[in-house]
């Protein structure tokens, strides 16, 4: 590939949002300007992608075949998503980009080798969590983010917006939440391990949110790399940024504040009897299900403590009203209201694997984080299934020897580990594996302070989590992808990506 290069789109609009980034994508990231006409003038030294006009049940809706000889690349898909996906790979293929100096190879003429590939995901879900409540991370941050997720053929962005440590979207109705609770004082010294009690007179200046044009600009970014963007607002627990903004929602007349540092057991809590909470979340997703096409909402539901609900008269009077055994199917009865609302305008609901103990509906998205046994309960009960277990998907913990990094929430999970996890469980029968929609890698924030530690802990783990969300297990193998793994790191090294650099093999 050169600066003569031509370069085609067949059956598909070459303005097309996707076909816009693999056009910009050229110079970007192979440093050439090639010429963009059309099929029928691709010949010798030429690129075609093209939609298929009829379906390729083989390929589904991100597979792709890509095919290079020595006279020109051919890529085909049913979608814009598998072309995207395709192009990701023939940059993966640039042998030659990285220099022995770790800086982007200048050369007169980019090659890629012959190769036939048809490529499809095992998993239709392929997931990755941020966490900006605890610490904000601005619009540019969260695209370089979403840039090297989709260079690893994630298609899921789960933009974790809300919890007690800050609410970080504009919400036109309730103006509160960001005029107060997206900020809390500045404590750059701040120990994350135990509770920090506000000072008098201290100014609230740590924070921020996104404006909706900011979330729809993510959205569309996301979108042209093939990337699906699904927010999360707590329900009906960690909720202190809500409290702090908004009190008459709560249960008793504690002062509650936008959390600093550890909260633990956390107090906050929705007030399930007050008719008005329930109006404050539907006219949440009133405002937040236009930003965001993809079909699915995340509400959360996890860590509830229901100390507030045994001791309030309106909790329990609802408990009586509805007929229920116990506080438990209060909470139940708060989800199934959502998913029923967000059934009404077109959407399904995710929530975190504790909204099963309320006897949530079994159309509910579970997302499987505290282990076999009780995911098993989830799939029994017929829900689907985003895998994403603490001891291989939560990625901040540590993942390496612990006196050689960096502070992080504890835990261990290192890349050997990562690489190891099945998602799908032996003993499943096949309607059974076929609840498990897929996988999801979390990256909460306690202890990332600032963009680079996102990136470190984030990398180089994401790749192994890539092969764990793609590959068929027997196309996986450790010591191929370990000998490859010093190749990717020099890419995001001149990418400006910060990563570990060690390699811990799995570690029980």
């Amino acid at each position: 590939m050169n600066n003569n290069t031509k370069v085609a789109f067949e059956n598909i609009d070459p303005r097309n949002a996707s076909m816009l980034y693999i056009t910009s994508a050229f110079s970007k990231f192979f440093g050439i300007s090639p010429i963009f006409t059309v099929p029928e003038k691709c010949n010798n030294n030429s690129i075609i992608f093209k939609i298929n006009e009829e379906y390729d049940v083989a390929l589904g809706e991100e597979g792709y075949r890509l095919m290079v000889s020595k006279k020109k690349i051919r890529v085909e898909a049913n979608a814009n998503t598998g072309l995207v996906f395709a192009w990701q790979t023939i940059y993966q293929l640039w042998e030659d980009m990285v220099d022995a100096e770790d800086s982007i190879t200048v050369v007169s003429n980019v090659v890629i080798p012959c190769v036939k590939i048809v490529d499809v995901p095992r998993f239709a879900w392929r997931g990755v969590h941020l966490d900006v409540s605890r610490h904000f991370f601005d619009v540019e941050f969260v695209k370089k983010y979403i840039d090297v997720l989709s260079m690893y053929k994630f298609n899921v962005f789960h933009w974790h917006l809300t919890d007690d440590h800050g609410w970080r979207i504009q919400i036109d109705k309730y103006p509160k939440l960001t005029e107060i609770g997206a900020w809390r004082p500045e404590r750059p010294d701040s120990e994350w391990r135990t509770p920090q009690p506000n000072r008098s007179g201290e100014p609230m200046t740590y924070g921020g949110f996104y404006t909706k044009d900011e979330i729809r600009e993510v959205v569309a970014y996301a979108a042209a790399r093939g990337i699906n963007v699904m927010p999360e607002i707590e329900l009906p627990g960690h909720c202190s940024a809500i409290l702090a903004s908004y009190p008459e929602y709560a249960c008793d007349k504690y002062p509650y504040r936008v959390e600093v540092g550890a909260y633990w057991p956390p107090k906050a809590i929705m007030c399930a009897g007050n008719p008005d909470v329930m109006t404050f979340y539907k006219d949440i997703l009133d405002e937040i299900i236009p930003l965001f096409p993809f079909e699915y909402i995340h509400i959360g539901g996890d860590e509830a403590l229901k100390g507030n609900w045994e001791k309030c008269p309106k909790c329990l009077a609802k408990v009586a009203i509805l007929n229920l055994e116990n506080l438990e199917q209060l909470q139940g009865w708060m989800v199934r209201e959502i998913e029923s609302y967000l059934n009404t305008k077109g959407k399904k609901m995710a929530g975190w694997i504790e909204i099963i103990d309320g006897d949530c509906n079994p159309t509910s998205l579970i997302y499987a984080w505290l282990g076999k046994e009780k995911t098993m309960e989830a799939i029994t009960r017929g829900n689907p299934i985003v895998q994403c277990p603490t001891s291989y998907c939560y990625i901040d913990y540590y993942q390496a020897d612990k006196s050689t990094q960096p502070d992080a929430i504890g835990g261990f999970v290192p890349i050997g580990k990562v690489y190891s996890f099945e998602p799908v469980y032996e003993g499943l029968d096949s309607v059974q594996a076929k609840q498990i929609m897929g996988v999801q890698w979390n990256l909460w924030a306690e202890f990332l302070f600032t963009s680079k530690q996102v990136e470190y802990m984030l990398l180089p783990r994401i790749l192994a989590s890539a092969e764990v969300a793609w590959c068929a297990p027997e196309n996986k193998n450790w010591m191929r992808f370990k000998a490859a793994l010093p190749y990717q790191k020099r890419r995001l090294k001149v990418l400006g990506y910060h990563y570990c650099d060690e390699v811990v093999e799995v570690s029980e």
